[in-house]
């Protein structure tokens, strides 16, 4: 009888030993999905609707030039005699620059002056005569003119500055041949002197730059064209100038396109009345243009925004961690926030969503954090800035 109870024994032994095992595996499940839970409310990242400024920028790279040029040539043809100015010599209006042999010229005017004196003893004869004098007159009539082309001409061999500035190239040699076609101006330039001519366009036999008065050119893409107008402000951010930032204003923007490689672009022009020392035509620089701002708005975090369509929400966190999805109405929507019009209040906490998806009848959520936006809380890392 006592054999057949050990094996009775050993078998509640195992038993028992099982229980305790499936008791301890059960605690531990238990802690660990209590762990899990919190992890997970921990990780909530949220952002505090505030009141504050929401503005709006668009960007694009730009270069500085002088906002006054003028590119002066001959008006006469010849043989290129003197240059009297080189690059980087500052020079007033009507200052000579550059001449040409004035020979050929000064024939013509004697050839002129001689049949005009011609045409005026025919005149003097038939007066006198008492004949018909309307062939005489006509005469000294074209005799007339031709000699205030000639004088033009000879006038024409001296290159005179239309303008006061800094010469910033010169483009002809000594004993070379000018062209004819003239010089022009840009910006404040006044007028040209007798030598030239103004018309529009650049590269003159000496081209002058006003460089007291500079400004920037830039090229907008078309979506953000469309959104800049004359007057708006503009910060200026120099590449080559450490720390050297200035503002300016929207001069005017352009109103036909420019397509390269299939990108379109709007020149603008923006002006530039203080800028910084070392400032200098054809250096590179960034613009940001503000092109809407609403002060003392309700702002929020454009990444707590979420947009299907038509529809904007957000996800309300309650002081007991209840979340509450509630629709809003977006005014203006700025680079790091969004103007809250309805449905938020100023101290109110938005949760930020972990993960979106973009598209056609999708919900969209803006990622991006900024000054005014409202800082990330909670144990997750905020997500990556926004435009």
């Amino acid at each position: 009888m006592k054999a057949l109870r050990r094996p009775s024994t050993a078998i509640n032994a195992l038993l028992a030993l099982l229980i305790v095992g499936a008791a301890i595996w059960g605690v531990n499940l238990i802690r660990s999905t209590s762990s899990g839970n919190s992890a997970k409310a921990t990780d909530i990242r949220t952002v505090t609707v505030s009141q504050g400024t929401v503005t709006r920028t668009v960007s694009a790279d730009g270069t500085v030039e002088s906002a006054s040029t003028a590119a002066a040539t001959f008006t006469t043809a010849g043989t290129v005699t003197s240059i009297q100015v080189k690059v980087g010599d500052k020079v007033s209006k009507g200052q000579q620059l550059a001449a040409v042999d004035p020979t050929d010229a000064e024939r013509e005017l004697a050839l002129a002056q001689a049949n005009l004196d011609a045409a005026n003893d025919a005149l003097d004869r038939a007066e006198a005569a008492g004949t018909d004098t309307t062939t005489a007159e006509n005469e000294v009539t074209s005799a007339t003119l031709a000699v205030a082309d000639a004088k033009a001409t000879v006038a024409g061999a001296k290159l005179t500055a239309p303008m006061a500035g800094t010469v910033t190239a010169v483009n002809g040699s000594l004993g070379g041949s000018s062209s004819g076609s003239g010089s022009s101006s840009t910006g404040g330039a006044g007028g040209s002197a007798s030598s030239s001519s103004a018309s529009t366009g650049s590269g003159g036999f000496i081209d002058l730059a006003d460089l007291s008065k500079l400004q920037i050119t830039a090229a907008f893409s078309e979506a953000d064209a469309t959104s800049l107008k004359a007057g708006q402000s503009a910060t200026i951010t120099w590449n080559a100038l450490e720390n050297a930032e200035t503002t300016g204003k929207v001069l005017a923007v352009d109103p036909t396109a420019t397509t390269s490689n299939g990108v379109v672009t709007y020149g603008v022009t923006i002006s530039l009345p203080n800028p910084p020392d070392g400032a200098k035509p054809g250096q590179t620089v960034s613009v940001a243009v503000v092109t809407g701002s609403v002060e003392n708005a309700t702002m929020v975090n454009s990444a707590a925004v979420t947009v299907s369509g038509r529809r904007s929400t957000v996800t309300v966190l309650g002081g007991t961690g209840q979340q509450e999805v509630r629709q809003v109405q977006v005014g203006l929507e700025g680079d790091d926030a969004y103007q809250i019009t309805s449905g938020l209040a100023a101290g109110e906490k938005v949760v930020v969503p972990t993960s979106s998806t973009t598209g056609s009848g999708t919900a969209n959520s803006r990622s991006g954090f900024g000054a005014g936006g409202g800082g990330f809380t909670g144990g997750g890392g905020a997500p990556p800035g926004g435009r």
